[in-house]
């Protein structure tokens, strides 16, 4: 072998690479700007989280009585909200006063048979676990709700051996997973040593004994943490990145593959020649790339359990199921991953020009993931809705046994949301034959964010246009939170969903008329509205609640809520009633529905009245918002207005917050949780088919212009704007 050419080859294969500048920003800039970023922004978020945590008073139950002087004490400590009896059962509350549960006595250690071990000899006794009893279980039961931060339990002897200067016993429960359990742990032991220091050196010095001399009593932390939350502690820090980071490589390398490797190789051309449309090649090559990605995660799931049960043979704390469901989890994840790189992945010429086109987007995916590992990142409201870390949170709360049914709900249809605009960007770019081809495109003429005159927006607008108003409703309400129930409704209604709404149609210079159904209605079809606002409340509460019920503690929160803290009639109505009707129509029956109008009524209004219970952000509430959204939607189908279906959506919240306003003697069974008697159920199914049967031979007073007319108003649009264009450029 010749080194002077090894070394010529090797200077001109550098010297080409380095040549092009995004290898240069790829090695130098983005390694230069990417970490220390990073670190900054993750340790100013560990910090926040912090400081933010030892501000937080810690919220301590107390199920006993507390000597007075220890209770003075322990008030005065500071950052310690004590809580008498919060989350207690009554049984347990009735044990601990009456005596008869007890603390659970500790085994003393068996004595040592023959001679004794050298002290450097001894092994570390085992840790002594408490078995189960029924304190420990309801103190676990509190903690894990998160209705305290620790359970403090003075045993019922502890007065008594205060008293006569014995020696008492406490108890605290906590869960070493929590960080904010943890931190109330640690200031209530804090506070009861103090307490106990002060009341030994008053014995002492009452009974003018030596300093040290007594205890007054002992401080026992139980830690209430199974061990498969400590294993999934573990566990849940490492393996969302693994797996989210291997499911982006399975994804990665086919999607660049099967775009601008096809063009390399000189067979995309091939393809396009052939009597295929657009929709079938990109089908085609999303469901392969989507194929392998899921065979990767899957393989990856699979060997992770295997591993898992392999190193924990005696105690398999994290069962086959969980893993199923992560595996279940990680379905969005590769869908949005196929989809976001194979159509960045399609403006690459060449497969070395794929990689650097679908670097900017691994790189924020991979740290989105990494930043799980992180103790302060958890699932809660914020993260949520973040992509690709939804999931990765949502997989640790998973393993640590923490996954809330409401967040749950909400990070799967954020997750799912975010697939279908990934899936929806990757149809719109292989709709352009040039960027197949090898062309360049702005982004703006790919997106279609050009403006238009007139007509009505497609379908993949309106789902898009839906899912920002979402986001935005979801984060700005964040920010609002702390303002009063009322100021949120307010706020929400016509600041994140009806002045978006309105934007988006002026901006793009869509039809008011035609997108936002603003015309007329017949009055047989206003008739067969009111008829189901008086109705339909009746007929989906005694069957869909009936068979499908929500939990008693969020029926009566979301009764308390709908009332606003106790505002006056009037503006409850106006807030809760009439707002929704305007705002959320104008969205969901205007701006949603014409663009899905395209895909059939059918599709339009079984499309709009899903997306309307998702975004109620609610499981439990889904099946019945889903259910109005029906009739809501067949309103603005049969009579090609909007108006009708405000009605019918003023009419149903109306009835529903006078109900609980006024509490009628006739329905107080109802409003205490009653099922609604069968005949109530009856007669609001027969008014609700009269008041359907009236919009069903209800006929618009102005036809609604049918999608294919629509289409060509849109043509006819893009035709005018370039015309525009190109009378611009002239003059």
């Amino acid at each position: 072998m010749r080194l002077a050419i090894v070394w010529t080859i090797l200077r001109k294969e550098l010297v080409e690479s380095l040549r092009d500048r995004r290898t240069l920003v790829r090695l130098v800039v983005v390694p230069l700007l990417l970490y220390p970023l990073f670190a900054l922004a993750m340790s100013k978020l560990v910090g926040f989280e912090a400081a933010a945590r030892e501000a937080r008073p810690s919220r301590i139950a107390v199920w006993g009585e507390l000597a007075e002087g220890l209770q003075t004490r322990l008030s005065a400590a500071g950052k310690i909200e004590l809580a008498p009896w919060a989350g207690a059962p009554p049984d347990v509350r009735e044990g601990l006063l009456s005596g008869a549960l007890a603390p659970p006595v500790e085994p003393a250690p068996a004595p040592d048979e023959g001679e004794a071990p050298p002290p450097e000899a001894e092994a570390e006794p085992p840790r002594w676990i408490e078995p189960e009893n029924p304190v420990l279980a309801a103190a676990r039961a509190a903690v894990s709700e998160r209705k305290v931060d620790a359970v403090l339990i003075p045993w019922p002897s502890l007065g008594a051996e205060l008293g006569r200067g014995g020696k008492g016993a406490v108890a605290i429960y906590f869960d070493s997973v929590r960080a904010d359990s943890a931190t109330a742990e640690a200031r209530l032991e804090g506070a009861l040593r103090r307490a106990r220091t002060a009341i030994v050196a008053d014995r002492e010095a009452e009974r003018g004994l030596p300093e040290g001399f007594s205890r007054a009593f002992d401080v026992v932390p139980r830690d209430v943490a199974a061990d498969s939350r400590k294993v999934g502690q573990i566990l849940g820090a490492m393996m969302p990145m693994l797996l989210i980071l291997m499911s982006l490589l399975g994804s990665f390398l086919p999607a660049i593959d099967l775009t601008a490797g096809e063009k390399e190789r000189g067979t995309m051309q091939t393809l396009l020649c052939a009597p295929v449309r657009p929709i079938e090649i990109i089908s085609g090559k999303f469901l392969a790339v989507w194929v392998i990605s899921l065979l990767t995660a899957l393989g990856n799931v699979v060997s992770m359990s295997l591993t898992v049960s392999r190193l924990l043979p005696d105690a398999m704390v994290v069962g086959p199921g969980t893993f199923a469901l992560t595996f279940v989890l990680l379905v969005p994840v590769t869908l949005l991953f196929s989809a976001l790189f194979l159509a960045l992945a399609v403006f690459a010429k060449d497969f070395k020009d794929g990689q650097n086109a679908l670097m900017p987007a691994y790189l924020p995916l991979s740290l989105l993931a990494g930043i799980t590992a992180l103790p302060v990142v958890e699932l809660n409201p914020w993260t949520a809705y973040a992509p690709v870390l939804n999931i990765a949170v949502l997989i640790k709360a998973l393993f640590v046994g923490e996954a809330p049914a409401d967040l749950l709900f909400t990070a799967l249809v954020s997750s799912a949301l975010y697939a279908c605009l990934a899936l929806l960007f990757a149809a719109r770019v292989f709709e352009r034959e040039s960027v197949l081809l090898g062309g360049h495109e702005s982004a703006r003429a790919v997106l279609g964010l050009g403006r238009r005159a007139g007509g009505a927006p497609s379908t993949s607008f309106s789902l898009v246009a839906f899912a920002g108003v979402q986001v935005l409703f979801f984060y700005g309400s964040l920010l609002i939170a702390r303002t009063s129930v009322a100021v949120q409704l307010a706020v929400s209604q016509v600041g994140f969903f009806l002045v978006p709404t309105l934007a988006l149609v002026a901006g793009f210079g869509y039809s008011p008329r035609a997108t936002l159904g603003l015309r007329p209605a017949s009055v047989r079809g206003l008739a067969g509205a009111l008829l189901l606002g008086v109705a339909a409340w009746a007929a989906i509460g005694g069957t869909v609640l009936r068979w499908f019920p929500a939990p008693e503690p969020f029926a009566r929160e979301l009764g308390e809520l709908v009332l606003l803290g106790g505002q006056p009639y009037p503006i409850v109505l106006l807030l809760v009633a009439v707002t929704p009707a305007v705002c959320e129509e104008l969205l969901f029956r205007g701006l949603v529905y014409a663009g899905l109008r395209r895909a059939g009524p059918a599709v339009a209004i079984g499309v709009s009245a899903l997306l309307f219970g998702l975004a109620h952000g609610s499981v439990y509430r889904l099946l019945p918002t889903f259910s109005l959204g029906l009739a809501l939607g067949y309103a603005r189908h049969r009579t090609g207005s909007v108006l009708p279906g405000a009605l019918l959506h003023a009419l149903n919240n109306g009835l529903a917050v006078s109900l609980l306003y006024f509490k009628p003697s006739w329905a107080q069974g109802v409003l205490e949780g009653e099922l609604l008697p069968w005949s109530v159920t009856f007669a609001g199914m027969v008014v609700s088919l009269a008041g359907l049967l009236l919009l069903r031979f209800s006929a618009p007073s102005a036809p609604e212009p049918e999608p294919e007319e629509n289409a060509k108003m849109d043509e006819r649009g893009r035709r005018g704007g370039a015309a525009g264009g190109g009378s611009a450029a002239q003059g």
